[in-house]
């Protein structure tokens, strides 16, 4: 069984609750990602504009996503920019040079 597989129990302290997080990602990854929800949890509760531990839960995933959309969009522009890059030096090299068919699009 390799490693990537394995399941992993992790522990983890969000808000003061300690939770078991099975998981086929590293310890040390699952670490990190509950630091920055419990971090993420006490910005919104630190705020001053929510006392309900579970709304403030909400609203930190609310950020988090939002976090990850726009990543998600960047990324996307980036790869969009690098395939049009591709596609400018492509028609710069020698017939033989473009590499057509070869998966590079």
């Amino acid at each position: 069984m390799s490693d990537v597989s394995r399941k992993h129990l992790v522990k983890a302290t969000i808000l003061g609750e300690e939770y078991a997080i099975r998981t086929d990602t590293s310890p040390e990854h699952t670490q990190a990602v509950a630091e920055h929800v419990d971090r993420a949890i006490r910005q919104v509760i630190g705020s001053g504009t929510v006392v309900e531990t579970h709304k403030a839960a909400i609203l930190a995933a609310l950020q988090i996503a939002n976090e990850l959309f726009l990543l998600r969009q960047s990324s996307a522009e980036v790869t969009a920019g690098m395939r049009e890059l591709a596609a400018d030096v492509r028609r710069m090299l020698p017939p033989a040079k473009r590499g057509v068919g070869d998966g590079v699009a």
